[in-house]
């Protein structure tokens, strides 16, 4: 009677197997999709289903778990279609907003760099980010017929997240690669992970209720270069979006992936006699003491014309900043710099990352002077050699250069750009001017007559991103930047006239 039993059960689970890959087969004539993918798709859904206990929502201990958790979530991503992704949009956008308070608190209290009212504003912001609407399919119409070309996902993306803007990259970048119809798999930077895999359970579990989609965005909860490195070699991985310093975006372009950089940047400023010099001062101030100083594209180092340098200053001193004396300047770049041999006899200034993010106030005790309570920005003379424009510090205090002419300051900006080309600004009302610096420095992003958080749709025309993919190309990161692009074409038909 037993074995009998055993028979039945063994034949009923055959013959339910059986229907299920008959149904991948329906699937497969119906959509164009191959049987094994959604054989996939049903193995992945049935495991969540017996799993659900269980949950992680999104973070995992290991890498490799999450890489395969995210692949399962991207068919099921796919097979809920445009709308599903305009739902996870809406979802990442929402919940940014409504948790931007507490949220910034908890960022800033774990990272304590920067400033909690821009740590808010950044999370607010979010919802700037383009989604769904931005990949629009290009279509041909001619005498041989039809042509359509449409934006496809790479299925999972591999993202880093730096400290400096932890919960917000994250969430800008879900917003994109979501949109493109991916998933993605987050190594968060160290600094940062606790408040980012946070932020990775609540879109989880609201994504799931919804959608019933599980583990569409995953991280690690410990992140190492280890996780990194099984990320990058991970096969479901199709592409990679690093968002940080010299030392990851090197990994990330010899991962043999395709690999979307953001790397490093040391934007220069350039104010001509021809520039609103008040406005000048209040921009430069309002640009480089967000989020005191944490932005890549926030304004580090400025170069004056001569014909209107102590204008300038006094311009400056009057908008808010605060004044360092050269000795006060000494004793703060030992605090902020140390020098190391690079083994050719000389010596290089190195970042003491504690430095990072102080507030303008902390700098100013450091230097040995008092700056009045509420100063976002202090600046002090330099010349165009010194530590403070040569190396990107990222804090709220910024060097001003005196230079002979446009051309100089030209030329100084260029060199201590580092040909990063990564952001640059201008205060001038000389369009040659303009365009000469526009040539030379050849930036991703560049602002006439405005704060650098301008270009990226904040008080200028355009919209966000918090990762602008300067090293390898692609600029100011959309939805289109994760996907792949292919063509369909019907020859000698469907061309209606």
């Amino acid at each position: 009677m037993n074995t009998q039993l055993d028979v039945d059960d063994s034949t009923v689970r055959h013959v339910v197997e059986e229907v299920l890959k008959r149904l991948g087969h329906t699937q497969r004539d119906t959509a164009g999709s191959r049987p094994e993918v959604a054989t996939t798709a049903t193995r992945s859904a049935t495991r969540n289903r017996h799993s659900s206990s269980k949950r992680k929502f999104g973070v995992f201990e290991d890498a490799n778990d999450a890489c395969e958790a995210a692949h399962a979530a991207y068919y099921q991503l796919r097979d809920q279609g445009v709308a599903a992704r305009m739902k996870v949009v809406e979802i990442v956008k929402g919940l940014c907003d409504k948790n931007a308070n507490s949220w910034g608190k908890m960022e800033l209290d774990e990272t304590k760099i920067g400033r909690l009212d821009h740590k808010i504003e950044k999370l607010q912001i979010v919802k700037l980010t383009p989604g769904v609407e931005w990949l629009r399919p290009d279509a041909m119409s001619g005498d041989h017929g039809i042509m359509l070309e449409e934006y496809t996902p790479f299925g999972v993306v591999g993202g880093v997240t730096p400290i400096t803007h932890s919960i917000p990259t994250l969430s800008s970048n879900v917003v994109s690669i979501v949109s493109a119809g991916n998933a993605v798999v987050f190594n968060p930077h160290p600094g940062g992970a606790r408040c980012a895999n946070f932020a990775v359970r609540v879109f989880n579990e609201a994504i799931y209720r919804e959608l019933e989609i599980e583990n569409l965005i995953c991280s690690v909860e410990e992140p190492s270069l280890e996780s990194f490195d099984a990320i990058s070699k991970s096969e479901q991985v199709g592409l990679l979006v690093v968002t940080g310093g010299p030392g990851v975006v090197n990994a990330a372009m010899k991962s043999g992936k395709r690999a979307v950089c953001a790397g490093p940047g040391n934007p220069p400023v350039l104010v001509d006699e021809t520039a609103d010099l008040d406005k000048a001062a209040r921009d430069i101030i309002f640009g480089a003491a967000y989020d005191n100083n944490l932005l890549c594209i926030g304004e580090k180092e400025v170069f004056v014309v001569d014909a209107v340098y102590r204008q300038f200053l006094q311009a400056f001193e009057n908008a808010g900043a605060f004044k360092l004396a050269q000795s006060q300047l000494d004793q703060l770049e030992k605090v902020v710099f140390t020098y190391e041999d690079d083994g050719g006899g000389c010596s290089h200034p190195v970042l003491n990352r504690e430095m990072v993010g102080k507030d303008a106030t902390d700098l100013a005790a450091l230097a040995g002077t008092r700056a009045p309570a509420g100063t976002e920005l202090i600046f002090a003379e330099t010349d165009a050699s010194h530590a403070f424009v040569v190396e990107e510090q990222m804090t709220p205090m910024i060097p001003v250069v005196r230079v002979r002419d446009v051309e100089q300051g030209v030329a100084d900006a260029k060199v201590a750009e580092h040909g990063y080309k990564h952001s640059s600004i201008i205060h001038s009302r000389h369009v040659d001017n303009m365009t000469v610096m526009a040539r030379e420095l050849d930036c991703t992003l560049f602002v006439k007559n405005g704060p650098s958080t301008s270009g990226l749709g904040l008080g200028g025309e355009g919209y966000l991103t918090y990762s602008i993919a300067t090293t390898t190309g692609e600029g100011i990161t959309t939805p289109e930047t994760f996907t792949r692009k292919r063509r369909c074409v019907m020859v000698d038909n469907l061309r209606i006239y």
